[in-house]
């Protein structure tokens, strides 16, 4: 149900009013008394609000709605409103016709496994500890979580000059970076600045291909840097001075690269490039990998070692400051390592990049052949990682082989320090695959 970022699907199918009810009710059953609300700008996130809200206080928990904000800004909210946990009506990156629901604790961590584990069982076995009618529990509003969130911010980062800056929020929520930036001094002009569900401007999910508009801004002005949101703003990604997409993989570098000094280690997913290897082992630092999905990355940085957490997809996470991934946060400290260390195209240059290879083979029964797979790669290889897939290292790089989270399909990477062997280990891998569906037939 929960993926690995949130429950999320098509709204009237997949996510509707009575889900939202329910998930309530399991939350406040679990013993949640005080739950902080919040949604993006999707239209539908309204109804899902009022239905997951109901469910909550059905089951007699305090419901304290915060209206529309940027994930990360409700995920802030909660320990400040002294509440147990928060719930994020948002499909995030989706496009418009989804929406969901992201449950978060204290910390800034999403809801981890074995919590995720228990909502799921009260909603298969429909089993709610319903309020008698005089425990139900009350629901309020509170204002100002976005002036807080805007002041964390600013107090995290400090910059030495405010270089000239372009936001693209996306028509989401997340205009508290351009807020923030303004605040600190940058000249900013935003794109896409007017909160609109429909996603009029561009899809949520910021890409190189989705930021054309950002890209031609950037570069046909005096911008030192461009900074892109998805629709819930827990997603950060940037272009450089010259209009250049900066890739995700080297984007993790950078900013591990900063975060770490000797002895410290960082957080990523197991699909996390060479590039972020060879930067922390500059600094001798390093890289200690996760499952896909940034509630792994999130409970890796407990680990008092782990400076900061990252993923590929555009989350960011300084433990210090939340264990969400903050978009505007992290936008601000881009901003910043610009304003101290001069052009980002030079930091961009300084990462070196290697080639990786990416696909999605699909099959009828993704369990039956990652056990396939897994069996086999054991019997060739003698060092397999497991944590999330199979992963494999070689002294040329290292492929990955992993179920989607959603859809009937086995993720394929491979990535090496040359081209010939990326391309050997992504024939390697893909190979692993189509031998085991062969051999199930």
């Amino acid at each position: 149900m929960f993926g690995t970022s949130g429950i999320r699907g098509r709204v009237g199918s997949d996510v509707t009013a009575e889900l939202a009810l329910s998930v309530g009710r399991a939350v406040a059953s679990e013993g949640y008394e005080r739950v902080v609300v919040g949604r993006d700008v999707r239209e539908s996130g309204s109804m899902l609000v009022d239905a997951v809200s109901a469910g909550l206080r059905e089951c007699g928990a305090d419901v304290i709605t915060v209206g529309v904000e940027a994930t990360p800004t409700v995920a802030r909210a909660i320990p400040h409103l002294d509440a147990d946990a928060g719930v994020v009506v948002t499909a995030s990156h989706n496009p418009a016709t989804d929406n969901g629901l992201k449950l978060w604790t204290p910390s800034g961590k999403a809801f981890g496994p074995a919590q995720r584990e228990a909502i799921e069982r009260r909603l298969r076995e429909d089993e709610y500890a319903l309020a008698a009618w005089d425990g139900v529990g009350d629901r309020s509003h509170r204002t100002g979580v976005r002036d807080r969130h805007a002041d964390s911010i600013r107090d995290a980062v400090a910059l030495e000059r405010s270089p000239s800056v372009v936001v693209d929020s996306g028509t989401g929520a997340g205009g508290v970076t351009a807020a923030v930036l303004d605040d600190l001094g940058c000249r900013v002009r935003t794109l896409n600045g007017q909160e609109d569900g429909s996603f009029p401007g561009r899809p949520s999910e910021p890409t190189e291909d989705t930021l054309e508009t950002l890209s031609a801004l950037v570069a046909e002005t005096d911008a030192e840097v461009g900074i892109a949101h998805d629709g819930d703003a827990d997603r950060m990604v940037a272009v450089d001075e010259t209009g250049s997409f900066v890739p995700k993989d080297v984007l993790l570098a950078i900013f591990a690269g900063e975060a770490a000094g000797e002895g410290d280690r960082v957080a990523a997913p197991v699909d996390t490039s060479l590039a972020v290897d060879d930067v922390l082992a500059d600094v001798g630092a390093s890289l200690t990998r996760t499952r896909v999905g940034d509630v792994y990355v999130a409970e890796r940085t407990t680990d008092p070692d782990v400076v900061f957490g990252g993923e590929p997809s555009g989350a960011w996470i300084w433990p210090e400051e939340t264990r969400c991934p903050d978009g505007p946060l992290a936008a601000c400290k881009l901003v910043e390592l610009v304003a101290d260390g001069g052009p980002l195209s030079d930091r961009v240059a300084g990462i070196d990049r290697y080639p990786i290879r990416r696909t999605s083979l699909e099959v009828t029964d993704k369990t039956a052949v990652m056990a396939g797979v897994t069996e086999r790669v054991r019997t060739r290889y003698e060092e397999v990682d497991t944590l999330d897939g199979v992963r494999v290292e070689t002294e040329d790089g290292w492929f990955l082989l992993r179920a989607s989270g959603t859809q009937p399909l086995i993720r394929v990477t491979a990535e090496a320090r040359s081209e010939s062997d990326a391309a050997d280990l992504f024939e390697t891998a893909k190979g692993l695959v189509t031998e085991t569906t062969a051999a199930d037939h």
